[in-house]
């Protein structure tokens, strides 16, 4: 079963999923929000296409480790997702926190290196921080 990965911001969610294994992570696509309603039914396309047993959030705290407004926001986030899981009955789909501090300011260098161009890196960085979170999480899992 494949893990999905979701850096939740205030105008995209970006998407990123495990391969079959949960060794790897690789960006899918950049969600524009539209409202939490349509948000979290495309989260749940993307977990029944993918077959995912579980979703990792993006947590936006702070560096002294305290909430942060988008960290309320993310928190609003997951209690709609569980619901919508619940309506949908993916009930055994788990949803886990992976601290997304700097996973922004990584995908950029990541972006930098490949040449990316300014433009076209405001279209893929929040996949990209995806990407971080997700694989921060599996290699996290991998040493446990």
């Amino acid at each position: 079963m494949r893990i999905l990965a979701l850096d939740v911001g205030t105008k995209t969610i970006g998407v990123a999923v495990s391969d079959p294994l949960g060794i790897t992570a690789q960006g899918i696509t950049t969600i524009e929000r539209i409202g939490i309603k349509k948000d979290t039914n495309k989260v749940v396309d993307f977990v029944k296409e993918y077959d995912c047993s579980e979703v990792v959030l993006g947590l936006p705290i702070n560096l002294d480790g305290s909430d942060s407004i988008q960290t309320e926001k993310v928190y609003e986030f997951r209690t709609k997702l569980e619901n919508k899981f619940r309506s949908t009955g993916l009930v055994n789909v788990k949803i886990e926190w992976q601290d997304e501090r700097f996973t922004t300011v990584i995908a950029e260098r990541v972006l930098i290196e490949a040449d990316v161009s300014r433009k076209n890196r405001k279209k893929v960085i929040d996949k990209q921080a995806a990407v971080i979170i997700l694989q921060s999480y599996l290699d996290r899992m991998s040493n446990v």
